[in-house]
């Protein structure tokens, strides 16, 4: 495995509900820190959607590895941010054989 470019400073998020004032809950997503990663893009499709199209593309983040259980540790259901970028984590596996990196697999939705 090549040194990776860790460059990207993307913060990991995970969704919670919290009471919204009025006897219901609210989607919110709750910081969990940063990670430095690198991104590679896979692939990509033009999505047909009720009343607008949306590009979907999907990629890999590679970050550095975490013991199960940390919270810096990704997981699917979770996503990472960068500024008004958002990327749905769908899998996330030990890049090399030494586990010192992880691979999350993502999917950015992206409205046209």
């Amino acid at each position: 495995m090549r040194a990776p470019r860790l460059s990207r400073r993307l913060a990991l998020e995970e969704l919670q509900l919290a009471p919204d004032g009025a006897g219901g809950l609210t989607k919110v997503w709750e910081g969990l820190g940063y990670l430095w990663a690198e991104i590679t893009p896979a692939s990509g499709r033009l999505e047909p959607g009720e009343g607008a199209a949306r590009g979907e593309i999907l990629a890999r983040i590679l970050t550095r590895a975490a013991l199960p259980g940390s919270p810096q540790r990704p997981a699917p259901g979770q996503r990472f941010r960068e500024g008004g970028r958002v990327w749905a984590i769908l899998a996330v596996a030990e890049a090399d054989a030494d586990a010192r990196y992880l691979i999350s697999h993502v999917k950015e939705e992206v409205p046209l």
